[in-house]
């Protein structure tokens, strides 16, 4: 029975015409392509923004979002808060966020590394990990607050001598700077023992154009406050430091930002090193990006906005993982 019967009549037809078409010898027919001379013009005009019509907050991260119907979307961006209180809270839950993000990265080692955030309220004071709990395991209730004299204010937990050292003399220096991370990530250590600055190489690396500075000397274990203030005098008012023969140095306007620049800058040591291998093998040196490009790039990769936006992933990643345990 032909399944020609199941369907409607004229479907029918056409599928039976069709089968009977494929069963006999054709010629080929050949027929030209009808095409246009014209060419292509570009959706907008040249020098105009793709994203000209949207709302300065969207622009800030190269973000589009408006439909069909005119409606516009807008970007995710550092809430507002209705008090102090409220905004400790954020700055704790992201910062707990923070090491657990590291640690899924592996820039845990034993006791070594930490990431601070100002409190919002007490403003000479700031949020540390204890010394011997696990970046895996931190949750806001283990946070430790100290203030400039080192002294524990809220923990019951001892926190890290060097850790006091760097963070104290950055956040008394920089005002602008609420969170600060120094991690001795793998390759960040790698590529801190040539002591020098990252070429611009990448568009990534262009997150840390001019604006990143190198300690070139290794002073030890950092106990002295004076070591702290050397490694504040080598950040300047960057958002990164490479610190010679020990790791990596981050920082910015919140926690969400100053992390995603560490994240990113130790992913730019690698490629760094990658480069830097293939180089040396293959005898091509890599192009370097133009001042030019490069400045305006930064507008667009490198902004507090773009740096706190780009942590908002890793952060619904880990918050998925542990079900929100380190909000506890």
């Amino acid at each position: 029975m032909s399944s020609a019967r199941f369907l409607p009549p004229s479907i029918s037809r056409i599928a039976l015409a069709a089968t009977r078409r494929s069963q006999c010898p054709r010629t080929p027919i050949s027929r030209a392509l009808a095409t246009s001379t014209k060419p292509h013009q570009a959706s907008v005009a040249a020098g105009v923004r793709v994203d000209h019509a949207e709302s300065d907050d969207n622009r800030t991260v190269a973000a589009m979002g408006r439909t069909s119907t005119g409606k516009a979307l807008k970007v995710r961006k550092y809430p507002t808060f209705a008090s102090l209180e409220d905004e400790r809270l954020y700055r704790k839950q992201h910062l707990a966020a923070a090491y657990r993000i590291f640690a899924s990265r592996g820039f845990d080692e034993g006791v070594a590394g930490h990431i601070s955030v100002r409190d919002p309220i007490l403003t000479d004071h700031f949020w540390l990990n204890p010394l011997s709990t696990h970046f895996s395991l931190i949750r806001v209730s283990d946070l430790i607050l100290v203030n400039e004299e080192g002294e524990v204010v809220e923990g019951d937990q001892p926190i890290n001598a060097a850790a006091f050292a760097i963070h104290s003399a950055i956040h008394k220096r920089r005002s602008d700077v609420h969170a600060a991370c120094h991690a001795h990530s793998v390759h960040g250590k790698a590529f801190s023992a040539f002591g020098r600055e990252l070429d611009m190489i990448t568009q990534d690396s262009i997150r840390f154009y001019k604006n990143h500075g190198v300690y070139n000397q290794f002073g030890g274990v950092v106990l002295a406050s004076e070591e702290g203030e050397r490694i504040a005098d080598a950040l300047g008012d960057g958002k990164a430091a490479i610190l010679q023969n020990h790791g990596i140095l981050t920082v910015g306007q919140s926690v969400d930002e100053a992390a995603f620049w560490f994240l990113s800058l130790d992913k730019t040591c690698q490629a760094q090193l990658l480069v830097d291998a293939a180089a040396a093998g293959s005898g091509h040196k890599p192009k370097i990006i133009p001042d030019n490009e490069a400045a305006e790039t930064y507008k667009q990769v490198g902004t507090p906005e773009k740096g706190w936006l780009a942590f908002q992933s890793y952060y619904d990643e880990i918050f998925a993982k542990t079900g929100g345990d380190f909000l506890r």
